[in-house]
């Protein structure tokens, strides 16, 4: 067998540190926070680097947006409504900030129970067990019938769940929902349902043909905001499989009718970084142009972060 010895380090090549390019300098320093000051000097002490330019970034790519007249989409599943994050989406949607939203099926039945009776998200493991997990007769009953009677009428499944809750005299917090602002705005509201994801879809009054009907109206209303959206953001909070695969079918659609949606930028905020979220949201929507980013970390602190740069740039 070979025998080694420790290698010798006495010949190894050696630089002056002074001629090394190096990523992190003193001007990109965090700034120390002192009491009583305001948000742009605390927005002052977050290092410029990594992911406090991105956030940044993100909140000056929005501002513009909006200053240009360009779209804002948010996009996002269930767990910002979850984490209590309505009235600051609502305060985006009242300021102008928020051109169009976009979610998936659940966000609908969290955002009705909070209007209904000001408190959302049940103990799924323990009502699992009985049989009783996502049986709330309301829930099921209301939402559906909102559903029929709203894509009896032609509109989408937002619109309809936005609708109801502003006229529904039981939605006596109705000043929580985002649908319903979206609805008193007259922005566009779109819900992408996967059928059989959602409890409401386990109740007697849940209607498939009905329930597809709207969502594909939906698909159809996003598809049209993403054609609009050169010069805009599309904003990914927390869905890691729905909305990044039907935003890609709508980029598509706007793409293949011949509308250039190519200066763009894409971003997702979410507690992982996850295939579908990196493709399909950042990766490939930018390859012909526009800029991507992924702020990781969790909503209830990160986003607040966000919606307050914006305003403070604004």
């Amino acid at each position: 067998m070979k025998r080694y010895k420790p290698i010798s380090l006495r010949k190894v090549r050696r630089y002056c540190l002074e001629e090394r390019n190096s990523k992190m300098e003193a001007g990109q320093t965090g700034g120390v926070f002192c009491r009583g000051a305001s948000f742009a000097e605390f927005m002052n002490t977050i290092p410029p680097i990594l992911a406090g330019n991105d956030i940044r970034a993100v909140a000056e790519a929005i501002v513009n947006a909006r200053r240009n007249d360009r779209p804002v989409i948010l996009a996002m599943g269930a767990h910002p409504i979850k984490v209590g994050l309505s009235p600051l989406i609502i305060d985006l949607i009242e300021t102008g900030v928020i051109t169009a939203l976009s979610t998936n099926g659940a966000a609908i039945i969290h955002d009705f129970e909070l209007a209904f009776m000001g408190r959302t998200s049940e103990d799924v493991a323990h009502q699992l067990a009985d049989g009783s997990f996502g049986m709330a007769k309301e829930t099921g009953n209301l939402i559906n019938r909102a559903i029929k009677a709203g894509v009896k009428k032609g509109l989408g499944i937002g619109e309809s769940v936005g609708v109801f809750i502003n006229s529904e005299r039981a939605c006596r917090h109705r000043e929580l929902s985002i649908f319903a602002a979206a609805c008193r705005h007259r922005i566009p509201a779109t819900v992408h349902v996967a059928l059989g994801t959602d409890i409401i879809h386990m109740h007697p009054e849940a209607d498939g043909a009905m329930t597809g009907e709207g969502s594909m109206i939906d698909f159809r209303l996003l598809a049209s905001v993403v054609a609009d959206l050169e010069g805009g953001v599309f904003l990914n909070l927390g869905s890691a499989v729905i909305i990044p695969e039907v935003f890609l079918k709508a980029l598509t659609v706007a793409r293949n009718l011949g509308h250039r949606v190519e200066r763009i930028t894409t971003v997702t905020m979410d507690f992982t970084r996850q295939y579908r979220a990196m493709e399909n949201v950042l990766k490939r929507p930018t390859m012909k142009g526009g800029k991507a980013y992924f702020i990781t970390g969790h909503h209830e602190i990160n986003f607040p972060l966000l919606a307050a740069m914006i305003k403070e740039l604004e």
